[in-house]
C-alpha cells in the first residue's frame, strides 16, 4: 500500500508538475551516479532500511531508456527476419541502476532502491547502501540483518 507521500510524488511525476521537472534539469547535468545527502522520497527510503545515520549512503542513479540493437548482417534477407529490433534486456532498468551503483560502490551492501522519475531519455532511481564494517552499522542489529539476507 503506498504511503500518503508516495502518492504525492508519483501524482508530481504523473501530472508533470513545475518543481519536479526543475529539479530533474539540474539533474540531468549532473553525472549519472550521484551521491545526496538525504532520499528524495524519504517513507519509501525508510521501508527499505534507510536511516540517517553515519554508514548509510543514498545514491541517484540515472539510466538510460531505449532498446537494444545488433549490428545489421550484410546478407540479404526480409527485413522482419533481420533479427535487428525488437530485441529486450532480460534485467528491468532497476536492477540496470542498482548493479552499476554496487559497481561504483564495491565495499557497500545493497539496501534497496525505488523509482523516482522517467523522462523520455532516462529512468532515475535512488538507491540504498550501507557499510557493513562502519562501527555504527555494525552495531545496528536491524540493518545488519537485512545487508546478511541480501548477500
Amino acid at each position: 500500500m503506498p504511503s500518503h507521500q508516495d502518492k504525492m510524488w508519483i501524482g508530481l511525476w504523473k501530472e508533470n508538475a513545475p518543481e519536479l521537472r526543475e529539479r530533474v534539469v539540474g539533474w540531468r547535468k549532473q553525472s549519472a551516479v550521484t551521491r545526496i545527502a538525504k532520499p528524495s522520497r524519504l517513507e519509501r527510503a525508510r521501508r527499505l532500511g534507510y536511516k540517517a545515520k553515519q554508514g548509510i549512503i543514498v545514491v541517484r542513479m540515472r539510466v538510460g531508456t531505449g532498446g537494444m540493437r545488433k549490428q545489421r548482417p550484410t546478407g540479404g534477407r526480409r527485413p522482419k527476419h533481420l533479427g535487428v529490433t525488437r530485441i529486450k534486456a532480460d534485467d528491468d532498468m532497476k536492477t540496470v541502476a542498482e548493479r552499476r551503483v554496487l559497481e561504483r560502490y564495491p565495499n557497500l551492501k545493497l539496501l534497496g532502491s525505488y523509482f523516482i522519475y522517467k523522462d523520455g531519455m532516462h529512468y532515475w532511481f535512488e538507491v540504498i547502501l550501507a557499510d557493513p564494517v562502519h562501527p555504527r552499522i555494525a552495531q545496528d542489529k536491524e540493518i545488519n540483518n537485512r545487508i546478511s539476507h541480501t548477500a
